[in-house]
């Protein structure tokens, strides 16, 4: 793996992971949002990731011979998709959206399992900004070494 290649593939995984994060910020931000432009609950999203174009399956990896095939171009984010489970329900009789028996459709967002994706998008954004410094550092000795 190049140098470049190796700075663009922890570049995308950085703009991913940030993408990540603004939709968990979203979803949390709509914990209570109970009608939206459709007239519905707001629905948890998620975010998708795929392999750019020109990755290899990690299983090529362990083989010696495709280390030259090896062209890493890093992640994207392939869509934005909304989460089909259920609304919460909730007895409210006193909320605008309740319905004739005092039932309100709440998002299906759990702020728990946000909080624990924004943990782990954090963590990950971490780890590609540590991956970057490491490439400046190797490259920045390989200079060293050529003075």
């Amino acid at each position: 793996m190049g140098f470049f290649s190796a700075l663009n593939s922890s570049a995308s995984a950085l703009t991913a992971q940030r993408l990540r994060m603004d939709i968990i910020a979203e979803n949390i931000a709509n914990v209570n949002t109970t009608r939206t432009e459709n007239g519905t609950p707001y629905r948890r999203k998620t975010v998708i990731f795929e392999a750019q174009e020109g990755n290899v399956p990690f299983s090529s990896y362990l083989t010696g011979a495709s280390r030259q095939l090896i062209k890493s171009k890093g992640v994207r984010v392939s869509r934005i998709i909304e989460d089909q489970t259920p609304f919460k329900m909730v007895y409210d009789p006193g909320h605008p959206d309740a319905d004739e028996n005092g039932i309100v459709q709440m998002p299906n967002v759990d702020v728990v399992t946000e909080m624990v994706n924004m943990i782990s998008a954090t963590r990950a954004y971490e780890a590609n900004v540590t991956a970057v410094n490491a490439t400046k550092s190797m490259a920045e000795k390989a200079l060293e070494i050529g003075r």
